[in-house]
Parts: C-alpha cells; structure tokens; sequence
C-alpha cells in the first residue's frame, strides 16, 4: 500500500489502519510513538539563532512547525490540531529532558536514544501481536503518519471524529 504526503488524512488514516487493527499493537504505538518522536525532538534540540524565552528557535520547534503544518492541511482540521497539540508538548517535554540532562550535549543524546531505544520496543512487540510488519516498511510515510493515528485514536476514544472512525473499520476491517 503506498502512501503519499498528499493524501487526506481519512486516505492515509485507512492506509495506516490496515497495519493496526489489534487492540494491543493500538495500545503499544500510545506509547511507542510518542517516545520515539520525543526522542527525535531531544536530539534536535540545538539552537538555530537567537534565543526567545525559555527555548527560542530550535531544530525541535522547526520539525514541529513542518509537521504541524502538514498535519493541519490534511483535511480533518480537528485531527490536525490535535496532533499539533500533542507533538507541541512532545517538543516542550524534550527541550525540559535535554535541560534536565545538562543541555545539548552527550547525556541529552544518550537519554533520547534510550527513549528511541524502548519506543521502538514497544512498536516492535505491538506488530508482534498484529503479526504484521510496521507500515513503514512499506513506505516511509508511515513514520509520519504514525503521531497522527495515534492522537486519532485518543481523539476517537473520547467520542470524536466518528465519521472517520466508521470509515476506518469499513475499508481497514474492525479493531479486535
């Protein structure tokens, strides 16, 4: 199944489904992926000009403001800005991580790749359980499809977006 970065998000939200109908491999990319973007954001956190606040202008925020905007343009507005939300507070969480760990520099990059590390981990024994290779083995556009099926989910867990829910389960099969 290709997908491609223009697609909507119902289009690549099927697509990504496919791979993901066991409620186990669900429950393990909710906290897979967030690791696995978290620790991705920790290592992007270097400054790339003049400091603002608390973080100023990093490759971390650069990466969030790319995707959220590709997130936002997908069609499902609410989906969007959901996933620009939580990746937002992801990228918030990793420059607190990278302080913590005494800023950029080799414990920040340790601390991310034990992050990548364990959300891999959890990824890996999640498609164990759906007996089925990860989506992007397929194709690449599944890394980024992924922070996004996973706030879907939350945001359909809570009684939202029910029309791309039904349309989900109709071309993708139920979740079981």
């Amino acid at each position: 199944m290709k997908m491609s970065l223009s697609l909507s998000a119902e289009s690549l939200m099927v697509q990504y489904a496919h791979y993901h109908r066991d409620r186990r491999n669900i429950a393990t990319h909710l906290v897979g992926i967030p690791l696995i973007f978290t620790a991705i954001a920790m290592w992007l956190v270097f400054p790339l000009g003049r400091q603002w606040g608390a973080y100023g202008i990093t490759g971390a925020w650069l990466m969030w403001a790319v995707t959220s905007f590709w997130y936002i343009t997908r069609g499902q507005p609410l989906l969007g800005v959901a996933t620009a939300l939580v990746n937002g507070l992801l990228v918030a969480l990793a420059h607190t991580l990278v302080q913590q760990a005494g800023g950029w520099g080799l414990a920040g990059w340790q601390l991310g790749v034990a992050l990548f590390v364990v959300g891999w981990v959890f990824q890996f024994v999640g498609h164990y359980f759906e007996g089925r290779k990860p989506a992007f083995v397929d194709d690449m556009v599944g890394l980024l499809v992924g922070p996004m099926f996973v706030v879907g989910e939350l945001v359909m867990a809570l009684g939202l977006l029910r029309p791309l829910r039904q349309t989900m389960e109709a071309q993708a099969g139920p979740v079981r």
